[in-house]
C-alpha cells in the first residue's frame, strides 16, 4: 500500500509539472534595480537611442507566452552604457542626437526564445534574448551592426509557477546581456578602430 501511495504522489506531481508547463504565461519583468556598474568609463561620448518599440518591447516566443521586458531592458542596458562612456545621453530618436564626435547606438531585440521543462524534460526554464546594436558616428555613417546574444535559466523550477520561472530566467538573461556589453563592447574591431581614429584626430587638432 505504501509503494502504491508513493507512485500515486509521484504521478500527481508529474501531472502538476506538465500542466504548469503547458499553461499560458503573461510575464511582466519588473523594472528592478540592477547592480550598479563599478567599471571606469572611457573618455568616449555616446548617444544611446532607446526608441518607443524598444522601451515597450513585449516578446511573444510562442502562442501561450508573452514577456514584457521593455522597461527592464531599458534600465539594465542604460546602466551598462553609463559604465562604458564618460559622456552619455539617452534619447528616443535619431533626431535628438546632440553630442559631437560621438558614437550613436541603437539597440533592438531580434528574437526571444523560451524553453520549459516540457520541452527539454529538465527541471529548468531557459530564456534567450538576441540583441542587435546598430553603431554609427554622429554624422550617420555606420560603424557596425553588432549581434549580442544573452542567456538565462532558473537553477531549479520545482516550486516556481511558470510565470515566475520565466521572469526569473529573463532577469538572469538581462544581467547576462549587461555583463557581455561591458566586457565585449570595446573589443569590437570596428569600434576599436573608430576610437583610434578619433584619438588621432584629436591629437592633430
Amino acid at each position: 500500500m505504501q509503494i502504491t501511495n508513493i507512485h500515486l504522489i509521484a504521478s500527481l506531481i508529474a501531472l502538476l509539472v506538465i500542466t504548469g508547463c503547458s499553461s499560458s504565461a503573461q510575464v511582466q519583468v519588473a523594472e528592478r534595480q540592477f547592480p550598479t556598474v563599478v567599471t571606469k568609463p572611457k573618455a568616449v561620448s555616446a548617444s544611446i537611442i532607446f526608441d518607443e518599440q524598444f522601451r515597450g518591447y513585449v516578446a511573444a516566443p510562442n502562442k501561450k507566452t508573452s514577456i514584457d521586458i521593455g522597461s527592464a531592458q531599458t534600465t539594465m542596458l542604460g546602466n551598462a552604457f553609463k559604465g562604458l562612456f564618460s559622456n552619455i545621453e539617452i534619447i528616443s530618436s535619431r533626431e535628438e542626437v546632440s553630442l559631437d564626435n560621438a558614437l550613436v547606438i541603437t539597440p533592438s531585440v531580434q528574437e526571444v526564445q523560451v524553453s520549459t521543462p516540457s520541452d527539454t524534460y529538465l527541471n529548468v526554464y531557459e530564456v534567450w534574448i538576441k540583441y542587435s546594436l546598430d553603431i554609427e558616428n554622429s554624422d550617420g555613417d555606420q560603424i557596425d551592426s553588432w549581434f549580442m546574444p544573452a542567456y538565462g535559466k532558473t537553477p531549479d523550477s520545482f516550486m516556481l509557477s511558470k510565470t515566475n520561472a520565466i521572469e526569473e530566467a529573463a532577469v538572469i538573461a538581462l544581467r547576462d546581456a549587461g555583463a557581455k556589453l561591458l566586457l565585449d563592447f570595446y573589443r569590437i574591431p570596428s569600434v576599436y578602430n573608430w576610437m583610434l581614429r578619433e584619438q588621432k584626430l584629436g591629437a592633430e587638432q
